[in-house]
């Protein structure tokens, strides 16, 4: 899928579905949400419309009066009603999110806060006349705007050809028209479909061999403490990246600002040094496919010492998005790694409202990346429990192993050197992993 219009010209009017299983303060925080992902690529939300249904599975969503009303805000004169006489009681049941009075043509998009099904999709658009997108239609647009790296960019494009491939439409010209030679006897909707079989096919192993690339570094980096930030997208984590790194990562007030982890040292740099990763961010209904394809990515968090759960303390649906973070690891397998809350944007809360959520986070971090002190604060906290798994030991090492002596100074904590006639004893602190490499090192040497 790909939008059709530039985003600077599209009007989006946002459409709720309410369920018995799906409404209140959820269903308004869902539809604030999408509002954020919609103007995230630039489109201006023109209006918002809600109808409480039974369920979102019928086969033209809505009832017929409110498609209707839509229909006249999207400019569709040649409107059809050829729903069933059923939809007149769920009309009944009809109730609107505030919003403003809306001219005859002034949305060009609609987009659901659901997802629909091809069928679905096809039938809306034919009854509005307008381009019609469901939620994930709209996070896999962001995703594959905002990939930038060889392996985000394979990731989305994986996902988002999974998505485009059921809603394939034969076009009005290719009904019955036959493809000659190789494809003979096939439409061209299915030559369509074969080809995006034969591109996931290529795409796979493409992003199988960057995941073994990826793999190799990972693994170069065991030795050393590594801390992911993770949590719901735009809670400030790679503002925290860069206060804490000195890195120029991309800083943005937007959904999915970041989709490709980065990784750099802790600043000031530690002896031996700490890494930080900057992960993608999540969100309520992540596309499944998202998720699948983005297990290499979200890899950092699985192979971490320390992960930190950054929240946007000032956002009153944080606990919500909280869960979803739990969900979306636990679904990658990331169950067992130490973990560390962070109440981030601390400076846009009042005393009253910090000292309530400590109350109720007694274990947590409370910081404000605009505010030095807290990322000293923070900074020794990662220091701390990257030395509590650290452990004492003596190395002896001969003056003539300079390249030993170099590297014991440049990958451990030197706590004490001692010089004798024929070698140095060091005390060091490092992590058993990397002590024991340098051990197996030495022995290889004598």
């Amino acid at each position: 899928m790909q939008l059709t219009a530039k985003a600077s010209q599209n009007r989006a009017l946002l459409i709720s579905i309410q369920t018995p299983q799906f409404k209140g303060d959820e269903a308004k925080a869902s539809l604030a949400e999408l509002a954020r992902l919609v103007t995230t690529l630039g489109f201006k939300v023109v209006g918002t419309q809600s109808q409480k249904l039974s369920s979102t599975q019928r086969m033209n969503v809505l009832g017929s009066g409110k498609m209707a009303e839509i229909a006249h805000l999207t400019g569709n004169q040649g409107f059809v009603d050829d729903f069933d006489d059923d939809d007149i009681v769920d009309e009944m049941l009809f109730s609107e999110l505030p919003s403003e009075d809306l001219p005859f043509g002034s949305a060009d998009v609609v987009v659901f806060d659901c997802d629909l099904s091809p069928s679905q999709l096809r039938n809306v658009e034919n009854q509005l006349g307008v381009e019609v997108f469901d939620r994930t239609g709209i996070i896999i647009e962001i995703f594959s705007r905002h990939a930038r790296t060889r392996t985000a960019r394979l990731q989305v494009e994986i996902a988002r050809l999974n998505y485009l491939a059921p809603r394939l439409r034969e076009s009005t010209s290719g009904n019955k028209e036959r493809q000659m030679g190789k494809g003979a006897g096939e439409t061209t909707l299915e030559l369509d479909r074969r080809k995006i079989r034969d591109q996931l096919a290529e795409l796979r192993r493409e992003l199988a061999s960057v995941q073994d690339e990826l793999k190799g570094r990972r693994a170069q980096r065991s030795e050393l403490f590594c801390v992911a930030l993770v949590g719901y997208t735009n809670a400030g984590k790679s503002s925290m990246m860069r206060a804490l790194t000195g890195s120029e990562v991309l800083v943005e007030n937007k959904l999915f600002a970041t989709l490709d982890t980065t990784v750099r040292a802790l600043q000031p740099i530690t002896q031996p040094r700490i890494l930080v990763s900057d992960t993608v961010g999540f969100i309520k209904k992540l596309p499944h496919d998202l998720v699948a394809s983005f297990h290499s990515t979200l890899a950092e968090a699985h192979d971490a010492s320390l992960l930190l759960y950054v929240v946007d303390a000032s956002d009153p649906s944080f606990r919500s998005q909280l869960d979803v973070v739990h969900e979306v690891l636990h679904e990658v397998g990331v169950d067992d790694i130490p973990k560390q809350l962070v109440l981030n944007k601390s400076d846009q809360l009042s005393i009253e409202q910090q000292q309530a959520l400590m109350a109720e986070f007694p274990d947590a971090v409370m910081t404000s990346t605009r505010n030095p002190a807290d990322i000293t604060k923070l900074h020794q906290y990662i220091v701390n429990i990257a030395q509590d798994e650290m452990i004492e030991d003596e190395i002896i090492v001969p003056y003539t192993a300079n390249g030993i002596i170099g590297e014991i100074r440049s990958s451990m904590s030197v706590t004490k050197e001692e010089y004798e006639y024929e070698h140095i004893t060091f005390t060091v602190r490092s992590n058993p992993i990397n002590l024991a490499r340098l051990k197996k090192q030495m022995q290889n040497k004598d």
